[in-house]
């Protein structure tokens, strides 16, 4: 199977534009990690936050149970302790819940700036680049049996500036069966497609 024409300055442009594609899609990856990067830094706010009740709630925990010793009293004072503790927990909670968040959006950020910026030309491209490839291997299969059928494809599919350039009136051409202007139809079609005509083609 052919992926590239056979002449120069198609395939040139043909590996251009693949060239150009993939860098595309190497910029926009990069530019998505780095949104993934900056946003993924605000997490560092929720672990300190989650640092900050594990320390409260350790403090608070810490202060209770050194109350709870002191004697007749010790009970009260170490339930009085309670709330802070639990206001802690909350913090360590609050904490990871916003960690959490942060790592949704920034993949979700990084996930949609690909998927933008990537799929569309890779959609194009890949759709344009399968079209030659299936239009160049008919044509090649038809360049190898009988060239007639390349010159009628070329008569529904070409602009008539392009085939009259080629002779006065194709149309007649073809149905006398002029083989000139039928061999000069026929290498019309393949130059279209970056194809070498028969008397072109090594054997």
């Amino acid at each position: 199977m052919r992926i590239y024409a056979e002449l120069r300055g198609r395939a040139a442009r043909q590996v251009l534009a693949d060239v150009l594609v993939i860098a595309w899609v190497v910029l926009v990856v990069g530019i998505a990690r780095a949104a993934w990067l900056l946003v993924v830094r605000l997490e560092g706010s929720a672990q300190r936050l989650s640092g900050a009740g594990e320390a409260i709630h350790g403090t608070f925990v810490d202060a209770a149970r050194s109350a709870a010793k002191v004697p007749v009293v010790g009970g009260g004072l170490a339930r009085a302790f309670g709330p802070g503790a639990r206001a802690g927990d909350s913090l360590v909670s609050s904490g990871r819940e916003l960690s959490g968040t942060i790592s949704t959006f920034a993949f979700g950020a990084a996930a949609a700036i690909v998927l933008i910026g990537v799929a569309p030309v890779v959609l194009v491209w890949l759709t344009l680049r399968v079209r030659w490839v299936l239009a160049a291997r008919s044509a090649l299969a038809i360049r190898a049996v009988d060239t007639d059928l390349l010159a009628l494809r070329a008569l529904t599919r070409q602009p008539a500036q392009r085939l009259l350039s080629v002779c006065p009136d194709p149309t007649t051409a073809w149905r006398r069966h002029e083989r000139t202007a039928l061999d000069r139809l026929a290498a019309l079609e393949l130059e279209t497609l970056g194809l070498r005509s028969p008397s072109s083609t090594p054997d």
